[in-house]
């Protein structure tokens, strides 16, 4: 879950079919009835990267990037359409997530530039010169980096969430962040390395999910330095999550721990020192927006206005159209799959 203050914002390779993940075998053996989902390890700008794919080889690829707290398996119902229409869905593990390495170092190896480092190389060992890419929370701030460094590797792109955030020379993002929203504000929470772990640990990592996945204020999320409430916590999950999906998703963070994902919100503001020969430049690749009106990223500060009034067509002058889905939340391609899927594939659908 990614929330910016948009005023201050072949490689070797082993493949193999691997067996379904215990937790959700079902959801695996519904995707396989439409092609098999085969899981493989790329070796990519040194970190080797966990890929699940589907989809006929050679078909065009569409490059699935997800966000905290997910792994690829966010996107098992568009693998599976995407699949079904004629694309080859390749779904990876971002750094530091699930199967993939957590490189050492710190925060300085979860910049944007290491991040898209790591994805030219996975396309690069596709054997493929352009990709669609579909992105979403984290993998959208990834996937507009992507778009802003290496535009000729995008054929066209759909974000979901987070839109294209300017990059401000005036103050870093999280010192923004912390000025408008505080120090219980979470990526603020998140900066001090080990503490927001030690919240997690007290809680559980199920429970965290929990309380992640089923965030729909559309507002601040704020962790308290108290507390983030009590391990006992009941919180009911929605119809388009299942205990099954919570349990797999847990158990790829007990694998992986939670500190490379955080890494990412820690390395906000070295990103941003990296970034500033890219001040003022523009998104030149064609894209879709896609945002729920509960998100909490919708009602970021400025955020409306930004994306409805102009200043993300400015910023994105390829920008093809904005869909904001009523009484949808952050983690929109899980919420409504089948919306999101049919609204991927038409858009994909004109650069064929």
């Amino acid at each position: 879950m990614i929330r910016a203050c948009l005023s201050e914002l072949c490689a070797s390779c082993c493949s193999c079919v691997l067996p379904p993940p215990s937790s959700p075998r079902a959801a695996d053996q519904e995707m396989d009835s439409d092609g098999a989902i085969t899981h493989r390890s790329v070796e990519a700008n040194g970190v080797r990267l966990h890929v699940a794919e589907a989809g006929p080889a050679g078909a065009p690829v569409a490059l699935l990037l997800h966000g905290f707290p997910e792994v690829w398996y966010t996107w098992r119902h568009q693998m599976r359409a995407l699949a079904a229409a004629g694309y080859r869905a390749v779904a990876p593990d971002m750094r530091g997530y699930g199967g993939s390495d957590a490189p050492p170092g710190g925060p300085d190896q979860y910049t944007a530039l290491h991040v898209v480092g790591d994805l030219v190389a996975l396309i690069d060992s596709l054997g493929e010169k352009q990709v669609f890419v579909v992105a979403h929370d984290w993998g959208a701030m990834i996937a507009w980096s992507l778009c802003l460094f290496r535009p000729d590797r995008v054929k066209a792109l759909v974000a979901l969430s987070v839109p294209f955030s300017p990059r401000s020379p005036a103050r870093k993002p999280v010192d923004g962040l912390k000025a408008l929203y505080g120090d219980e504000y979470y990526i603020c929470r998140i900066q001090e390395p080990g503490a927001i772990e030690a919240e997690f640990a007290r809680l559980g990592t199920e429970l965290v999910l929990r309380k992640f996945f089923t965030y729909r204020t559309p507002g601040p999320l704020f962790i308290p330095k108290s507390g983030w409430g009590s391990p006992d916590d009941e919180v009911p999950l929605p119809s388009w999550i299942t205990e099954e999906d919570i349990k797999y998703y847990a158990s790829q963070f007990d694998k992986s721990g939670f500190t490379g994902a955080l890494n990412y919100y820690r390395a906000l503001n070295k990103t941003w020192e990296l970034t500033s020969p890219w001040t003022g430049a523009e998104i030149k690749v064609p894209t879709k927006f896609i945002v729920g009106d509960v998100d909490l990223s919708y009602h970021v500060a400025g955020a409306h206005d930004f994306i409805n009034k102009g200043g993300l067509k400015k910023f994105v002058p390829l920008l093809d159209d904005v869909v904001v889905m009523k009484d949808v939340g952050h983690f929109i391609n899980e919420e409504k799959p089948e919306e999101i899927s049919a609204h991927i594939i038409s858009f994909l659908k004109k650069f064929d």
